[in-house]
Protein backbone atom coordinates (compact mmCIF):
# COMPACT_ATOMS: atom_id res chain seq x y z
CA UNK A 1 0.00 0.00 0.00
CA UNK A 2 1.41 3.44 -0.82
CA UNK A 3 2.24 5.65 2.11
CA UNK A 4 -0.10 8.47 3.00
CA UNK A 5 1.29 12.00 2.57
CA UNK A 6 2.46 13.33 5.90
CA UNK A 7 -0.52 15.65 6.53
CA UNK A 8 -2.11 13.84 9.45
CA UNK A 9 -0.45 15.87 12.18
CA UNK A 10 -3.78 16.95 13.64
CA UNK A 11 -4.68 13.30 14.19
CA UNK A 12 -1.37 11.90 15.32
CA UNK A 13 0.78 14.63 16.79
CA UNK A 14 0.68 17.13 19.60
CA UNK A 15 0.45 20.69 18.25
CA UNK A 16 3.44 22.89 19.07
CA UNK A 17 3.26 24.81 22.31
CA UNK A 18 0.78 22.53 24.05
CA UNK A 19 1.53 20.92 27.39
CA UNK A 20 3.22 17.62 26.80
CA UNK A 21 5.29 18.77 23.83
CA UNK A 22 8.53 16.92 24.58
CA UNK A 23 10.56 18.16 21.66
CA UNK A 24 12.52 20.59 23.87
CA UNK A 25 13.88 20.49 27.37
CA UNK A 26 13.42 23.06 30.09
CA UNK A 27 16.28 25.18 28.69
CA UNK A 28 14.74 25.30 25.24
CA UNK A 29 17.27 22.93 23.69
CA UNK A 30 16.15 19.85 21.82
CA UNK A 31 15.64 16.91 24.16
CA UNK A 32 18.22 14.23 23.63
CA UNK A 33 17.10 10.77 22.67
CA UNK A 34 18.87 8.23 24.83
CA UNK A 35 17.72 5.24 22.85
CA UNK A 36 15.22 4.31 20.24
CA UNK A 37 13.38 1.15 19.41
CA UNK A 38 13.19 -0.17 15.83
CA UNK A 39 11.33 2.12 13.46
CA UNK A 40 8.46 -0.26 12.88
CA UNK A 41 7.11 -3.76 13.42
CA UNK A 42 8.96 -6.75 12.16
CA UNK A 43 8.19 -7.27 8.50
CA UNK A 44 6.36 -10.55 9.08
CA UNK A 45 4.12 -8.90 11.66
CA UNK A 46 3.14 -6.14 9.25
CA UNK A 47 2.34 -8.65 6.52
CA UNK A 48 0.30 -10.86 8.82
CA UNK A 49 -1.61 -7.85 10.12
CA UNK A 50 -2.47 -6.67 6.60
CA UNK A 51 -3.62 -10.14 5.54
CA UNK A 52 -5.47 -10.60 8.82
CA UNK A 53 -7.26 -7.26 8.42
CA UNK A 54 -8.52 -8.25 4.99
CA UNK A 55 -9.69 -11.71 6.06
CA UNK A 56 -11.32 -10.38 9.21
CA UNK A 57 -13.13 -7.68 7.25
CA UNK A 58 -14.43 -10.23 4.75
CA UNK A 59 -16.20 -11.95 7.67
CA UNK A 60 -17.80 -8.90 9.32
CA UNK A 61 -21.04 -8.92 7.30
CA UNK A 62 -21.84 -12.30 5.61
CA UNK A 63 -23.67 -13.43 8.77
CA UNK A 64 -26.05 -10.52 8.20
CA UNK A 65 -26.40 -10.17 4.42
CA UNK A 66 -26.70 -13.91 3.83
CA UNK A 67 -29.67 -13.88 6.19
CA UNK A 68 -31.18 -10.84 4.45
CA UNK A 69 -31.13 -12.66 1.12
CA UNK A 70 -33.00 -15.63 2.64
CA UNK A 71 -35.12 -13.79 5.21
CA UNK A 72 -38.41 -14.94 3.67
CA UNK A 73 -37.34 -18.59 3.64
CA UNK A 74 -35.97 -18.41 7.19
CA UNK A 75 -39.12 -16.68 8.43
CA UNK A 76 -41.31 -19.36 6.90
CA UNK A 77 -39.09 -22.20 8.09
CA UNK A 78 -39.06 -20.94 11.68
CA UNK A 79 -42.66 -19.61 11.57
CA UNK A 80 -41.78 -15.97 12.26
CA UNK A 81 -44.17 -13.02 12.00
CA UNK A 82 -43.12 -9.73 10.44
CA UNK A 83 -42.47 -8.24 13.87
CA UNK A 84 -40.32 -11.19 14.95
CA UNK A 85 -38.38 -10.93 11.69
CA UNK A 86 -37.86 -7.27 12.58
CA UNK A 87 -36.40 -8.35 15.91
CA UNK A 88 -34.08 -10.68 14.03
CA UNK A 89 -32.81 -7.81 11.87
CA UNK A 90 -32.23 -5.71 15.01
CA UNK A 91 -30.12 -8.37 16.74
CA UNK A 92 -26.86 -7.25 15.03
CA UNK A 93 -27.11 -3.74 16.45
CA UNK A 94 -27.97 -5.05 19.92
CA UNK A 95 -25.03 -7.46 19.95
CA UNK A 96 -22.64 -4.83 18.64
CA UNK A 97 -23.67 -2.41 21.39
CA UNK A 98 -23.54 -4.97 24.22
CA UNK A 99 -20.38 -6.83 23.28
CA UNK A 100 -18.48 -4.01 21.57
CA UNK A 101 -18.07 -2.10 24.82
CA UNK A 102 -16.04 -4.98 26.28
CA UNK A 103 -13.47 -4.94 23.46
CA UNK A 104 -11.06 -2.33 24.95
CA UNK A 105 -10.80 -4.12 28.29
CA UNK A 106 -10.26 -7.49 26.62
CA UNK A 107 -7.68 -6.00 24.25
CA UNK A 108 -5.83 -4.42 27.19
CA UNK A 109 -5.65 -7.76 28.97
CA UNK A 110 -5.03 -10.22 26.14
CA UNK A 111 -3.86 -8.02 23.26
CA UNK A 112 -5.95 -6.94 20.27
CA UNK A 113 -4.66 -9.78 18.07
CA UNK A 114 -5.87 -12.42 20.51
CA UNK A 115 -9.29 -10.78 20.84
CA UNK A 116 -9.77 -10.54 17.06
CA UNK A 117 -8.71 -14.19 16.72
CA UNK A 118 -11.31 -15.16 19.33
CA UNK A 119 -13.86 -13.03 17.50
CA UNK A 120 -13.22 -14.87 14.24
CA UNK A 121 -13.61 -18.20 16.09
CA UNK A 122 -16.95 -17.03 17.51
CA UNK A 123 -18.16 -16.05 14.02
CA UNK A 124 -17.15 -19.46 12.68
CA UNK A 125 -18.89 -21.31 15.52
CA UNK A 126 -22.08 -19.25 15.32
CA UNK A 127 -22.42 -19.66 11.56
CA UNK A 128 -21.73 -23.38 11.82
CA UNK A 129 -24.36 -23.84 14.55
CA UNK A 130 -27.08 -21.68 13.02
CA UNK A 131 -28.23 -24.24 10.41
CA UNK A 132 -29.00 -26.74 13.18
CA UNK A 133 -31.43 -24.40 14.97
CA UNK A 134 -34.83 -26.00 15.48
CA UNK A 135 -36.64 -22.81 16.49
CA UNK A 136 -36.40 -19.04 16.66
CA UNK A 137 -34.71 -18.93 20.07
CA UNK A 138 -31.87 -21.29 19.15
CA UNK A 139 -31.44 -19.54 15.82
CA UNK A 140 -31.14 -16.20 17.62
CA UNK A 141 -28.64 -17.66 20.10
CA UNK A 142 -26.38 -19.00 17.33
CA UNK A 143 -26.67 -15.70 15.48
CA UNK A 144 -25.78 -13.81 18.67
CA UNK A 145 -22.60 -15.89 19.05
CA UNK A 146 -21.46 -14.95 15.55
CA UNK A 147 -22.46 -11.33 16.08
CA UNK A 148 -20.49 -11.20 19.34
CA UNK A 149 -17.36 -12.04 17.36
CA UNK A 150 -18.23 -9.40 14.79
CA UNK A 151 -18.79 -6.80 17.53
CA UNK A 152 -15.38 -7.36 19.11
CA UNK A 153 -13.62 -7.22 15.76
CA UNK A 154 -15.60 -4.16 14.64
CA UNK A 155 -14.35 -2.09 17.56
CA UNK A 156 -10.74 -3.25 17.28
CA UNK A 157 -10.25 -2.69 13.55
CA UNK A 158 -9.48 1.05 13.96
CA UNK A 159 -7.30 0.19 16.96
CA UNK A 160 -5.28 -2.33 14.94
CA UNK A 161 -4.82 0.22 12.14
CA UNK A 162 -3.73 2.98 14.54
CA UNK A 163 -1.36 0.59 16.31
CA UNK A 164 0.45 -0.91 13.34
CA UNK A 165 -0.03 1.73 10.64
CA UNK A 166 -0.22 5.16 12.35
CA UNK A 167 1.04 6.96 9.24
CA UNK A 168 -1.35 5.15 6.88
CA UNK A 169 -4.70 5.43 8.60
CA UNK A 170 -6.52 6.37 5.39
CA UNK A 171 -4.93 3.65 3.24
CA UNK A 172 -5.37 0.82 5.71
CA UNK A 173 -8.87 1.87 6.74
CA UNK A 174 -9.71 1.93 3.05
CA UNK A 175 -8.19 -1.54 2.59
CA UNK A 176 -10.22 -3.28 5.24
CA UNK A 177 -13.35 -1.24 4.48
CA UNK A 178 -13.02 -2.36 0.87
CA UNK A 179 -12.66 -5.98 1.98
CA UNK A 180 -15.66 -5.56 4.29
CA UNK A 181 -17.77 -4.27 1.40
CA UNK A 182 -16.59 -7.12 -0.79
CA UNK A 183 -17.54 -9.74 1.79
CA UNK A 184 -20.90 -8.06 2.25
CA UNK A 185 -21.73 -7.96 -1.44
CA UNK A 186 -20.47 -11.45 -2.24
CA UNK A 187 -22.57 -12.96 0.55
CA UNK A 188 -25.62 -11.03 -0.65
CA UNK A 189 -25.23 -12.11 -4.28
CA UNK A 190 -24.04 -15.68 -3.80
CA UNK A 191 -26.24 -16.94 -0.96
CA UNK A 192 -29.37 -17.61 -3.06
CA UNK A 193 -27.48 -19.37 -5.92
CA UNK A 194 -25.45 -21.37 -3.39
CA UNK A 195 -28.65 -22.39 -1.64
CA UNK A 196 -30.07 -23.64 -4.93
CA UNK A 197 -26.88 -25.52 -5.76
CA UNK A 198 -26.94 -27.18 -2.32
CA UNK A 199 -30.45 -28.54 -2.79
CA UNK A 200 -32.53 -25.50 -1.90
CA UNK A 201 -32.06 -25.69 1.88
CA UNK A 202 -31.69 -22.30 3.51
CA UNK A 203 -29.83 -23.99 6.35
CA UNK A 204 -26.97 -25.05 4.08
CA UNK A 205 -27.06 -21.72 2.29
CA UNK A 206 -26.40 -19.92 5.58
CA UNK A 207 -23.98 -22.44 7.05
CA UNK A 208 -21.53 -22.41 4.15
CA UNK A 209 -20.15 -19.04 5.28
CA UNK A 210 -18.59 -20.65 8.35
CA UNK A 211 -15.78 -21.90 6.08
CA UNK A 212 -14.68 -18.34 5.29
CA UNK A 213 -14.52 -17.53 8.99
CA UNK A 214 -12.38 -20.61 9.62
CA UNK A 215 -9.76 -19.26 7.20
CA UNK A 216 -9.69 -15.96 9.09
CA UNK A 217 -9.10 -17.77 12.39
CA UNK A 218 -5.96 -19.35 10.93
CA UNK A 219 -4.69 -15.97 9.75
CA UNK A 220 -4.95 -14.43 13.23
CA UNK A 221 -3.38 -17.29 15.19
CA UNK A 222 0.22 -16.03 14.61
CA UNK A 223 -0.80 -12.64 16.09
CA UNK A 224 -2.28 -14.03 19.29
CA UNK A 225 0.98 -13.69 21.21
CA UNK A 226 1.97 -10.33 19.71
CA UNK A 227 1.73 -8.03 22.74
CA UNK A 228 4.25 -5.42 21.55
CA UNK A 229 3.28 -1.96 22.69
CA UNK A 230 4.84 0.18 19.96
CA UNK A 231 4.92 -1.70 16.65
CA UNK A 232 3.72 1.36 14.77
CA UNK A 233 6.65 3.64 15.57
CA UNK A 234 9.83 4.17 17.56
CA UNK A 235 9.86 4.66 21.31
CA UNK A 236 12.07 7.51 22.42
CA UNK A 237 13.37 7.92 25.96
CA UNK A 238 13.57 11.66 26.48
CA UNK A 239 15.97 13.80 28.41
CA UNK A 240 14.94 16.92 30.33
CA UNK A 241 11.25 17.36 30.69
CA UNK A 242 10.63 14.12 28.85
CA UNK A 243 9.26 11.86 31.53
CA UNK A 244 6.03 10.32 30.50
CA UNK A 245 3.04 10.27 32.74
CA UNK A 246 0.73 7.38 33.26
CA UNK A 247 -0.89 5.95 30.21
CA UNK A 248 -0.11 3.85 27.20
CA UNK A 249 2.15 4.33 24.24
CA UNK A 250 0.59 6.37 21.52
CA UNK A 251 -0.73 4.30 18.73
CA UNK A 252 -1.17 1.14 20.74
CA UNK A 253 -4.44 1.17 22.49
CA UNK A 254 -2.86 -0.55 25.49
CA UNK A 255 -3.08 1.75 28.50
CA UNK A 256 -0.15 1.61 30.83
CA UNK A 257 2.09 -0.07 28.29
CA UNK A 258 4.90 2.45 28.15
CA UNK A 259 7.70 2.15 30.69
CA UNK A 260 8.19 5.03 33.10
CA UNK A 261 10.25 7.80 31.58
CA UNK A 262 9.41 6.94 27.98
CA UNK A 263 7.01 8.13 25.37
CA UNK A 264 6.01 6.65 22.07
CA UNK A 265 6.62 8.41 18.80
CA UNK A 266 4.61 7.94 15.65
CA UNK A 267 5.63 6.91 12.18
CA UNK A 268 4.41 10.25 10.88
CA UNK A 269 6.92 12.04 13.10
CA UNK A 270 9.72 9.73 12.03
CA UNK A 271 8.98 10.32 8.36
CA UNK A 272 9.18 14.08 8.78
CA UNK A 273 12.35 13.92 10.84
CA UNK A 274 10.74 15.14 14.06
CA UNK A 275 12.57 14.09 17.19
CA UNK A 276 9.79 14.91 19.62
CA UNK A 277 8.09 12.05 21.36
CA UNK A 278 4.33 11.85 21.60
CA UNK A 279 3.13 12.72 25.11
CA UNK A 280 1.85 10.05 27.43
CA UNK A 281 -1.39 8.63 26.10
CA UNK A 282 -3.76 9.04 29.01
CA UNK A 283 -7.14 7.93 27.69
CA UNK A 284 -9.54 10.90 27.60
CA UNK A 285 -12.98 10.80 29.17
CA UNK A 286 -14.80 10.84 25.87
CA UNK A 287 -18.21 11.27 27.48
CA UNK A 288 -17.21 14.91 28.04
CA UNK A 289 -16.57 15.48 24.34
CA UNK A 290 -19.27 16.90 22.10
CA UNK A 291 -17.41 15.52 19.10
CA UNK A 292 -17.51 12.01 20.59
CA UNK A 293 -21.28 12.25 21.07
CA UNK A 294 -21.76 13.63 17.56
CA UNK A 295 -19.62 10.81 16.16
CA UNK A 296 -21.59 8.24 18.15
CA UNK A 297 -24.87 9.63 16.80
CA UNK A 298 -23.51 9.68 13.25
CA UNK A 299 -22.29 6.11 13.61
CA UNK A 300 -25.67 5.07 14.95
CA UNK A 301 -27.74 6.68 12.20
CA UNK A 302 -25.56 5.34 9.39
CA UNK A 303 -25.69 1.90 11.05
CA UNK A 304 -29.48 2.13 11.18
CA UNK A 305 -29.58 2.74 7.44
CA UNK A 306 -27.05 0.01 6.73
CA UNK A 307 -28.83 -2.70 8.72
CA UNK A 308 -32.24 -1.73 7.38
CA UNK A 309 -30.75 -2.02 3.90
CA UNK A 310 -29.10 -5.38 4.54
CA UNK A 311 -32.13 -6.81 6.31
CA UNK A 312 -35.07 -5.44 4.32
CA UNK A 313 -34.06 -4.12 0.88
CA UNK A 314 -34.17 -7.58 -0.77
CA UNK A 315 -37.69 -8.09 0.58
CA UNK A 316 -38.78 -4.65 -0.68
CA UNK A 317 -37.62 -5.57 -4.16
CA UNK A 318 -39.22 -9.02 -3.97
CA UNK A 319 -42.55 -7.56 -2.91
CA UNK A 320 -42.43 -5.18 -5.88
CA UNK A 321 -42.21 -8.11 -8.30
CA UNK A 322 -38.46 -8.73 -8.54
CA UNK A 323 -37.32 -12.36 -8.34
CA UNK A 324 -35.52 -13.63 -5.25
CA UNK A 325 -32.24 -14.14 -7.12
CA UNK A 326 -32.37 -10.68 -8.71
CA UNK A 327 -33.22 -9.12 -5.35
CA UNK A 328 -30.09 -10.72 -3.90
CA UNK A 329 -28.03 -9.34 -6.78
CA UNK A 330 -29.51 -5.88 -6.21
CA UNK A 331 -28.46 -6.04 -2.58
CA UNK A 332 -25.02 -7.11 -3.77
CA UNK A 333 -24.90 -4.08 -6.07
CA UNK A 334 -25.73 -1.87 -3.10
CA UNK A 335 -22.99 -3.46 -1.04
CA UNK A 336 -20.37 -3.67 -3.81
CA UNK A 337 -20.38 0.10 -4.22
CA UNK A 338 -18.43 0.12 -0.99
CA UNK A 339 -15.52 -1.76 -2.58
CA UNK A 340 -14.02 1.16 -4.56
CA UNK A 341 -15.53 3.94 -2.47
CA UNK A 342 -14.39 2.44 0.84
CA UNK A 343 -10.85 2.86 -0.41
CA UNK A 344 -11.32 6.32 -1.92
CA UNK A 345 -13.39 8.00 0.80
CA UNK A 346 -11.03 7.39 3.78
CA UNK A 347 -8.06 8.67 1.76
CA UNK A 348 -10.04 11.72 0.69
CA UNK A 349 -11.23 12.31 4.26
CA UNK A 350 -7.68 12.35 5.64
CA UNK A 351 -6.76 15.09 3.16
CA UNK A 352 -9.60 17.38 4.26
CA UNK A 353 -9.64 19.52 7.38
CA UNK A 354 -13.35 18.83 7.82
CA UNK A 355 -15.35 15.87 6.54
CA UNK A 356 -18.76 17.59 6.49
CA UNK A 357 -18.93 17.94 2.67
CA UNK A 358 -18.50 14.17 2.27
CA UNK A 359 -21.25 13.54 4.84
CA UNK A 360 -23.66 15.81 2.94
CA UNK A 361 -22.87 14.27 -0.44
CA UNK A 362 -23.48 10.74 0.82
CA UNK A 363 -26.71 11.77 2.53
CA UNK A 364 -28.08 13.37 -0.65
CA UNK A 365 -27.39 10.17 -2.60
CA UNK A 366 -29.37 8.24 0.00
CA UNK A 367 -32.31 10.66 -0.12
CA UNK A 368 -32.47 10.32 -3.89
CA UNK A 369 -32.32 6.53 -3.67
CA UNK A 370 -35.10 6.27 -1.10
CA UNK A 371 -37.28 8.70 -3.06
CA UNK A 372 -36.93 6.48 -6.11
CA UNK A 373 -37.59 3.39 -4.03
CA UNK A 374 -40.84 4.98 -2.80
CA UNK A 375 -42.04 6.08 -6.25
CA UNK A 376 -40.88 3.24 -8.53
CA UNK A 377 -39.17 0.40 -6.62
CA UNK A 378 -39.02 -2.03 -9.54
CA UNK A 379 -38.77 0.40 -12.44
CA UNK A 380 -35.51 2.02 -11.34
CA UNK A 381 -34.29 -0.76 -9.08
CA UNK A 382 -30.71 -0.77 -10.36
CA UNK A 383 -30.34 3.01 -10.02
CA UNK A 384 -31.76 3.02 -6.50
CA UNK A 385 -29.46 0.16 -5.51
CA UNK A 386 -26.44 2.11 -6.76
CA UNK A 387 -27.41 5.31 -4.96
CA UNK A 388 -28.10 3.51 -1.69
CA UNK A 389 -24.75 1.79 -2.04
CA UNK A 390 -23.01 5.16 -2.28
CA UNK A 391 -24.94 6.41 0.74
CA UNK A 392 -23.90 3.36 2.81
CA UNK A 393 -20.26 4.41 2.42
CA UNK A 394 -20.82 6.61 5.46
CA UNK A 395 -19.52 3.56 7.37
CA UNK A 396 -15.86 3.75 6.25
CA UNK A 397 -16.08 7.52 6.66
CA UNK A 398 -17.18 7.07 10.28
CA UNK A 399 -14.32 4.65 10.93
CA UNK A 400 -11.83 7.10 9.44
CA UNK A 401 -13.16 9.94 11.58
CA UNK A 402 -12.59 7.80 14.69
CA UNK A 403 -8.87 7.80 13.85
CA UNK A 404 -8.84 11.49 12.96
CA UNK A 405 -10.69 12.76 16.01
CA UNK A 406 -8.07 11.49 18.48
CA UNK A 407 -4.33 12.14 18.70
CA UNK A 408 -3.34 9.05 20.72
CA UNK A 409 -3.76 5.32 20.56
CA UNK A 410 -5.41 5.28 23.98
CA UNK A 411 -7.83 7.94 22.76
CA UNK A 412 -8.69 5.93 19.66
CA UNK A 413 -9.48 2.87 21.79
CA UNK A 414 -11.87 4.85 23.97
CA UNK A 415 -13.43 6.75 21.08
CA UNK A 416 -13.87 3.64 18.94
CA UNK A 417 -15.58 1.71 21.74
CA UNK A 418 -17.72 4.70 22.73
CA UNK A 419 -18.80 5.73 19.23
CA UNK A 420 -19.59 2.20 18.11
CA UNK A 421 -21.38 1.16 21.29
CA UNK A 422 -23.48 4.33 21.45
CA UNK A 423 -24.04 4.11 17.71
CA UNK A 424 -25.25 0.53 17.75
CA UNK A 425 -27.57 1.27 20.67
CA UNK A 426 -29.10 4.05 18.59
CA UNK A 427 -29.51 1.73 15.61
CA UNK A 428 -31.38 -1.06 17.46
CA UNK A 429 -34.96 0.25 16.96
CA UNK A 430 -34.61 1.02 13.25
CA UNK A 431 -34.87 -2.43 11.62
CA UNK A 432 -37.47 -3.50 14.21
CA UNK A 433 -39.60 -0.42 13.51
CA UNK A 434 -39.45 -1.11 9.78
CA UNK A 435 -40.83 -4.62 10.38
CA UNK A 436 -43.63 -3.32 12.60
CA UNK A 437 -44.59 -0.56 10.12
CA UNK A 438 -44.59 -3.04 7.26
CA UNK A 439 -46.76 -5.54 9.12
CA UNK A 440 -49.33 -2.99 10.29
CA UNK A 441 -49.46 -0.72 7.21
CA UNK A 442 -49.48 -3.57 4.71
CA UNK A 443 -46.94 -1.90 2.41
CA UNK A 444 -43.51 -0.34 2.14
CA UNK A 445 -44.50 3.33 1.85
CA UNK A 446 -44.12 4.28 5.53
CA UNK A 447 -40.95 2.21 6.10
CA UNK A 448 -39.24 3.80 3.09
CA UNK A 449 -40.24 7.27 4.28
CA UNK A 450 -38.69 6.45 7.66
CA UNK A 451 -35.46 5.32 6.00
CA UNK A 452 -35.16 8.52 4.01
CA UNK A 453 -36.13 10.75 6.93
CA UNK A 454 -33.32 9.39 9.11
CA UNK A 455 -30.76 10.78 6.66
CA UNK A 456 -31.56 14.37 7.69
CA UNK A 457 -30.28 14.09 11.28
CA UNK A 458 -27.46 11.87 9.99
CA UNK A 459 -26.15 14.71 7.84
CA UNK A 460 -26.41 17.17 10.73
CA UNK A 461 -24.51 15.14 13.33
CA UNK A 462 -22.04 13.91 10.71
CA UNK A 463 -21.13 17.48 9.88
CA UNK A 464 -20.59 18.20 13.58
CA UNK A 465 -18.45 15.06 13.98
CA UNK A 466 -16.37 16.04 10.95
CA UNK A 467 -15.09 19.31 12.41
CA UNK A 468 -11.32 19.69 12.76
CA UNK A 469 -10.80 18.94 16.45
CA UNK A 470 -9.87 16.04 18.73
CA UNK A 471 -11.49 14.56 21.81
CA UNK A 472 -8.34 15.22 23.83
CA UNK A 473 -8.76 18.95 23.22
CA UNK A 474 -12.40 18.90 24.27
CA UNK A 475 -11.74 16.81 27.36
Amino acid sequence: MPDEPQTLDHATRTPPGRPGDRSRGADGAPAAADSAAPAGPARWVGRFVAVGLVLAALNLRPAITSLGALLEEVSQGLHMSGSVAGVLTSVPSLCFAVFGITAPRLAGRFGPGAVVAAGMAAICAGLALRPFASGTVTFLAASALALMGIALSNVLMPVIVKKYFPDRIGSMTGLYSMALAMGTSVAAAATVPLTGALGGSWRLGLGVWAALAAVAVLAWVPLVRDRATTPGGPRVITGKGGAAGKGGAAGTGEPGAAPAGSTAGTAAETATGAEAAVPSAVAPRVTRSRTAWALGAFFGLQSTGAYITMGWIPQIFRDSGVSAETAGVLLAVTMVMGVPLAFVIPRLATRMRTQGPIVIALGLCGLTGYTGLYLAPAGGAWVWALLLGVSNCAFPLALTMIGLRSRTGAGVVKLSAFAQSVGYLISIPGPLLVGVLYQHSGGWGLPVMLMGGLLIPQMIVGTLAGRDRTVEDEC
